[in-house]
This record gives structure tokens, sequence and C-alpha cells, in this order.
């Protein structure tokens, strides 16, 4: 190994010279450059210590230059409390009280530690402290003298004036005084005004126009008026108190507004008997299922309507509120505070402060009634249609299904209108719980009175139908009103469908119409609220499917399967001759069409498209089912098996153009059956099967087709066996 490698190095030894000759031509080259890299160094470390001298001198001309401004700072602020200290008494005595706070607001902006400094001194050169003393005792006096002047001002309601000395407030260091004796003065005309308001609507006749909406009307009287001191004076606090003090002027008018609120809503609350109408519909709803129910006294939700409709007016008054008050402290916020964390501080407290507002709790209590009332009005409402159903010639559905669905969407509508997100939810997952379970009960119930066997014949069953109806029930043997009613209650289902599917779409399209600035959590918890009709739309397709087996178990059945075993009372042994005296006369699947219609052609008159498209469904897999069967105990030779795929695309046919829908997928079985029994030899079997490629799927098995090929009787039992399948 060691051989190896020295015979390598060797080999290297011309390679290895060739390069220790360049790297010595190299060497002068790299002396220089070592001497150029050291001079540039000696330069570097000289230009180094002249910039820190240089530095060091520009520090000192720094601190120099702070001194020089320090010192004409303490001029200019000596000059100013001499000017002050003069002027402030005259303005005083002259009553030009503006220029006293001027003066006195020049003097309380100089650093109160400088000014004493100063004073200390200065005290033998020029009488600073004297001055200082007469701008003290000058600030003091004209402190008392300003809130005296803006307490008579406002005791003699004189407007100029207490717009004057509220100016004057911030200037003399009363900033918080100011903005409360001010708004304290605002609370009074508030107050006068709600009372003034209160007072109308308790005096407002039963007979007036207003009357449903008055308590409506006075909060949002109050709450206007509020709005309207906010805007008019935001100006005027923001110019003389700076921004970001407005939430400490409207945290002294929420009191106020508060308090009114109160009065308001108890005189609410006692006028429109709110109590006790909640305590009667909560007997209502726990006496519900008891015996004593019935000698219970119900409230008629008509008398409910206007109620709810004036409690929605409210609430969302309320809303619009809370809403504009946050808007204008948050706009006045980010304008006045930088600080991050001052502003989060004062979002806080503004959060707090309408969370504890009693115009906050005011919104909650009524969104309580609301539901409460608004759940009773839609369950009775929704009840009464049931009871006062009608059903009409010539129309697929009863009464209930437009009476129960304007319910819900004025419902649903209303609570858009009461601006509350929560209160929206409340109501779409009641209306689904009452469409749900209530609504598709009472379908069903319907529905599993049966449909009484026999043919559908409309003469006069709807009139029979609008008597039994009212009467509460069925009279014994009215076979054709209970078909009617059957039908009349599969139809209400199918409508509902479409009902729902539409409700879903028009409410959320309302909803974003009202509320375009919704959080995208919110909308996520709208959605998921209106995806609980989904579930209404389930329930409901279940009682349709239960309602067509009842019709296939009562007339689809008894009829279709005597037509269908009928196919074994003919031969399909075939000769020629038998063959064509067969297709001479009345056929198999021409009389089976032929009933067919009769069946059909009643429910088509009277069910709604889509519920007649499902009953073809149902008659297509109910005669092919039973066709398959029959076919398995019939025997066939080559004529019988063409005969056979005759009818069976004659029949397919004829189903597919009695229907919307596709039914070519549900023949797929029959239709190979026919193929199979039509096949001359059983090897022409292999051009079929496993052709996915083709037209032609195969839903038959293997054993399944042996079978098929077994009830030719022209095949051999090996041949079949043999199949390679």
């Amino acid at each position: 190994m060691e051989e190896k490698e020295m015979s390598k190095f060797v080999t290297q030894q011309a390679y290895i010279d060739g390069k220790i000759r360049a790297l010595s031509k190299m060497i002068p080259q790299l002396k220089i450059i070592h001497k150029d890299a050291e001079s540039l160094v000696t330069t570097i470390n000289h230009i180094s210590e002249s910039s820190e001298k240089i530095s060091g001198k520009i520090r000192e001309l720094d601190t120099a230059r702070e001194k020089v401004e320090e010192c004409q700072k303490r001029v200019s602020d000596l000059i100013d409390l001499e000017l002050c200290s003069q002027g402030v008494q005259k303005a005083i005595y002259d009553e030009d009280y503006e220029q006293g706070a001027a003066l006195v607001h020049r003097f309380l902006s100089i650093d109160q530690s400088v000014v004493k400094q100063t004073a200390s001194d200065f005290e033998k050169v020029a009488g600073v402290l004297k001055s200082v003393r007469t701008l003290q005792d000058a600030a003091s006096q004209l402190r008392e003298i300003v809130k005296h002047k803006f307490g008579d001002a406002v005791k003699t309601q004189d407007l100029h004036s207490i717009e004057r000395f509220f100016k004057i407030f911030p200037l003399i260091g009363m900033h918080e005084e100011g903005i409360t004796d001010f708004c304290q003065y605002l609370c009074t005309k508030l107050e006068d005004a709600a009372q003034k308001n209160l007072q109308t609507a308790l005096n407002t006749p039963a007979g007036d126009k207003r009357y449903p909406v008055i308590y409506a009307d006075t909060l949002t009287l109050l709450y206007e008026g509020v709005a309207r001191m906010v805007n008019v004076h935001q100006p005027l606090i923001e110019t003389y108190y700076g921004p970001g003090k407005l939430i400490a002027a409207v945290n002294i008018l929420q009191k106020e507004c508060d308090n009114q609120t109160r009065r308001i809503m108890s005189e609410f609350c006692k006028t429109r008997n709110i109590n006790k109408k909640m305590t009667q519909i909560n007997e209502i709803s726990r006496m519900s299922s008891s015996s004593s129910f019935s000698k219970l006294e119900k409230i008629d939700p008509k008398d409910l309507d206007v109620l709810i409709g004036e409690m929605t007016l409210m609430h969302s008054k309320i809303e619009l509120y809370i809403k504009f008050v946050k808007s204008k402290i948050t706009t006045d916020l980010d304008v006045g505070i930088s600080d991050l964390d001052e502003r989060s501080k004062n979002i806080d407290k503004l959060e707090q402060l309408i969370k504890n507002s009693q115009v906050s709790q005011s919104k909650h209590e009524l969104l309580g009634y609301y539901l409460r009332m608004e759940q009773y009005y839609m369950e009775e409402s929704i009840t009464k249609a049931v009871n006062l159903d009608t059903a009409e010639q010539g129309q697929h559905t009863s009464s209930m299904v437009d009476d129960t669905f304007f319910i819900i969407r004025k419902c649903i509508r209303r609570s858009i209108s009461s601006g509350s997100l929560d209160g929206i939810c409340a109501i779409i997952n009641n209306a689904c719980r009452v469409l749900e379970s209530d609504f598709c009960n009472i379908l069903r119930s319907k529905l599993k009175q049966g449909y009484p066997s026999g043919y559908l014949d409309l003469t006069q069953a709807y009139n029979v139908l609008q008597s039994s109806i009212q009467q509460g029930r069925l009279q014994p043997g009215d076979t054709e009103v209970a078909r009617t009613a059957f039908v009349v209650a599969l139809n209400n289902a199918d409508s509902c469908t479409y009902y729902v599917d539409a409700l879903c779409d028009r409410v959320m399209l309302e909803i974003e119409q009202a509320m375009p600035t919704m959080k995208e959590n919110d909308r996520g918890k709208l959605e998921s609220c209106l995806s609980g009709l989904s579930s209404v739309t389930a329930t409901l397709k279940d009682v349709i499917e239960y309602g067509l087996q009842q019709l296939r178990a009562s007339a689809i059945k008894p009829r279709v399967h005597p037509w269908i075993d009928s196919f074994m009372s003919i031969n399909h042994e075939m000769t020629e001759d038998e063959l064509s005296a067969y297709d001479a006369g009345e056929t198999f699947v021409q009389t089976l069409i032929m009933n067919l219609e009769s069946l059909l052609a009643p429910f088509k008159e009277v069910l709604t498209p889509s519920n007649y498209d499902s009953l073809v469904g149902v008659v297509t897999n109910e005669v092919i089912t039973r066709f398959e069967k029959i076919v398995f105990k019939t025997t066939f030779n080559r004529l019988g098996g063409l005969v056979l795929d005759k009818e069976v695309r004659s029949l397919a046919g004829y189903l597919t153009t009695s229907t919307s829908w596709s039914l070519r997928d549900k023949f797929a079985r029959l239709t190979q059956i026919a193929t199979v029994l039509n096949l001359e030899k059983v090897s022409e079997i292999s051009d079929y099967w496993g052709d996915h490629d083709g037209a032609l799927m195969w839903r038959l098995t293997p054993s399944e087709l042996r079978n098929v090929m077994a009830l030719r009787i022209d095949f051999k039992i090996e041949d079949i066996r043999r199949l390679k399948l």
C-alpha cells in the first residue's frame, strides 16, 4: 500500500515542481502587499486618533450649547414671569378673565421645579420670588372667580357665559372641574328634556297612531339628545381641553342617560304589563303538558305582535346609541393618545363603561323579553295556522305552508331589525326547532294515517276535506278525503323544502344588508345557525320518503305485483308463429304500461312535480324489483329472450319519459338480464363480459350471470359452467 502511494507521489513530481516555481515567483509581490498593508494600518490609526479628538471637542460644544439654551430659557421665563405678574392683577380687576387666564396659563406651563430654582437663584437680584407668589395668588383667585361665575351662568341659563367660562377652565389648570361642571349642566338639560318627553308618552291616548311605539320614541329622543350634545360640544372639548378627553365627558353624561333609561324602562314595563305577560307565558310553557293546561287562559299571539315590534325598535335604538358612543370615543382616543398601552387602557375603560351602564343592562333585559315573547308568538301562531288549515281545489298545498313560513320569515325579519346578532341567531334556532320538531311531526302524523287503497278521485274531495279539517278529524269511511289529505300533507312537506332553501338565502342577504360591517367570527356564528336549516330540509325529506313508502305499501305494491306476475302466464319458449301471434295482439308490456298509466295519471294532477318524480321513482323500483324476481322464475328460448329484451326497452322508455329524472341506470340490471337471454349461443357472452371500456358496465355478479343463462332452455349447463368469468 505504501509503495503504491510513493509511486503516485513520484508520478506527480513534475506537477508539484511547477506549482512550487509559480509560488516562488509570487514572493516579491507578497512582500510589496505586506508593506502596503502596514502603511494603511498606520494611516487608519492616525485618522482614528484625530477623529476622537474632534469628537471630544464636539461633545464639549454640545454641552456648552445645552447650557446656553437652558440659560436662555430661564431668562425667557424670568421675563415672562415679570410680564405675567404685572398684567394678571390688572386683567382680573378689569374682569378680562380670558387675558388673566392666558397669563396664568403661561406661568403654569413653565416647569415649576425650574421656577422654584430660578426664584432661589435670583431672589436678591430681581424679586423673582415676588412675581411667583403674585401669579400663584392670582391663579387661586382666578379659579374661585371662574368657578363662581360659571355657577351663576348656569343658574341664569346664560349660554354665552357658560361657554365663555368653560373655555377658561383648562387655562387655569382646572381641566377635570371644567368638564365635570359643564357636563353636569348638560345633564340638567338632558334630565329636563327626558322628563318632558316621558310625561308626553304617559299622556298619549291609546288611540294615537304613535301609541304602539311611544316608548321607543321616548328612548330615541333621549339618545338623540345625548348624541346631539356630544356632536355639538366635542369640537369645543377637543379645542380647549385636547383630544382624548371626550371619554370623561361621556362618562358623566352616561350616568344621567342611565337614570333616564331606567325610568323609561320602568314605565314601559308598567304600562305594557311586561312582567304579567312574561309570567303568563312561562306558566303556559310550564303547564303545556299538564291536564290543567286547557283551563289556563292563553295569550292571543296577535296581542303580542305590536308589543314585540316596539321592543325590537327599542333594542335597535339602544344598539345604535352604543355603537355611536364607541365610535366617537374610539376615534377621539386614536387622535389624542399615541401611546399604545395608554390607548388600550382607555379602550378597556370604555368597554367597562358601556358594559356596566344601565343602557347596556336595559338592552339585555329587552332582548330577554323579546326572545321569550317572539318564541311564544312563533309557536302559537304556527299552531293557529295549522288549526285553521284550509285546502282549496286546484292547489297542491294547503294554507298552513304559506302561513307558517310567513310567520317564520316575519319573526326573523323582526329579529334583524333589532340589530342584535345574538337575537337573530336565537330566533333562527327557534325557527329550526319549531320546523324540525313540531311542524314536521304534524306532517308525519297526517301521513301516518295512511293512504287508503283504491284509485284517487278528486271529485268533491277537497270540499269534504275542508269540512273534515274544520271539524278537526276525518269522518270514518271518508276514504277519498283521507287520500286527498294524505296527498296534501305529502305536497306540504315537499313545498316546505323549497321554502326553507329560499328562506336561508333571503335571510343571509337581508342580514348582510342590515349589518354590512359584520366581523368574520360573527359571520361564522350566523352561518352556523343557518346551517341548522339544512337539518330541517333533511327531516322534511325523511317525511316525504315516509309518505312515499306509505303510498308504495298501500297504492303501488298491491297493484304492481299482480300486473308483473301475469308475465309468468305467458309462454317464453316461443316458435316463430307464436312470436308473430304475440306481437299482433296486446303484449304484456303494453298492458303493463296501460296499467301504470292509469295508476300514475291521477297522481300527476295532484302531486307537486318533485313528489310526482319521486313517486315514479318508487313505482320504477317496485316494477324492476318484482320483474327481476319473476324473470328468474321463467324459462326462455332465443325468441323468448328477444321478446323480453324488447319489453324491457319499451318499459324503460315509458317510465323515463314519465319523469324529469333519469331512470336509465335503474334498469341496468334488468337490461343486462334481457341482453344475456337474447344471446344466440353461450360463447357470445365473452364479447360483453369484462368490456369495461364499452357502454355496458355489468351489474350482475358471475354467479347471477350463470343463473340467468341457465334460464335458457337451449343453453347447456356444461357450457355455462365452463365459462371463465
